[in-house]
């Protein structure tokens, strides 16, 4: 998972940097407010962890900005070196997911941001059977079904259709897919991600009649949606280690 990190002290970001990637999750840094603002702009994070004190922006706006530009559900993790109930309930009452105060212990930073990244993407960590409504996808061997009639799947068109059913409704840079699914080091054409994301809606039937859309974002990604108002019955049935 990608994590953007907002901080102006060197000192606190490599603390914060060296600790997430040791987990094996990716850290990206950002030293000023704007510069990740038009990062997000054009690129899909996880996550985020944003000192709430900056010198050209204040906490307060940064979330504002991500709440109505970006996401309700992004989790956002706050530092400050302030501590106390009053800096607490400001930064929750922001609209922030937690808040940890410097100086950042590694084990608590860790413990906090797992549980932020359980709570978010609780279908990141599952494997077995994952159901979204009448889509089954079975993480062990690769077979998905629709209504019980299974689909025929590559490996990556399985992939790539699991990912976009784990952030139905969340817009994803081509960027971000191409990582996920391809590996971060791969260069692949960018007419490969167009031919799997056509070849996807297709065999899933992911078409306005049925409930679905997913379409392209412009200069982004693409973003897969519901369409009607059904309660999403997306659940975990099994879960097993997963075979290496």
């Amino acid at each position: 998972m990608k994590i953007a990190i907002l901080e102006d002290e060197p000192e606190y970001t490599d603390l914060i940097c060296q600790a997430l990637r040791a987990t094996g999750l990716i850290c990206t840094p950002f030293q000023n407010c704007n510069e990740i603002l038009k990062e997000l702009r054009r690129e899909s994070y996880d996550m985020l962890i944003l000192n709430w004190h900056m010198p050209d922006l204040s906490g307060s706006q940064i979330l504002d900005w991500v709440r109505r530009k970006l996401s309700n559900t992004i989790p956002v993790l706050f530092v400050s070196s302030c501590s106390g109930e009053s800096s607490l309930v400001e930064v929750l009452d922001a609209g922030a997911d937690d808040y940890i105060h410097n100086p950042i212990q590694h084990s608590e930073l860790l413990a906090r941001v797992r549980a932020l990244l359980r709570r978010a993407y609780p279908h990141h960590q599952a494997t077995g059977q994952i159901a979204f409504n009448d889509y089954l996808f079975d993480t062990n061997s690769g077979c998905l079904t629709l209504a019980g009639k299974k689909i025929e799947t590559t490996s990556k068109d399985f992939s790539l259709a699991l990912l976009l059913f784990q952030n139905m409704g969340r817009a994803l840079s081509r960027s971000y897919i191409i990582e996920a699914i391809w590996a971060r080091d791969i260069e692949i054409p960018s007419r490969t991600l167009d031919t799997h994301i056509c070849r996807v809606r297709s065999k899933l039937e992911l078409r306005p009649e049925n409930g679905y859309r997913l379409s392209p974002v412009y200069c982004y990604g693409y973003r897969l949606e519901r369409l009607n108002t059904l309660p999403n019955k997306s659940k975990q049935i099994t879960s097993s280690p997963r075979t290496r």
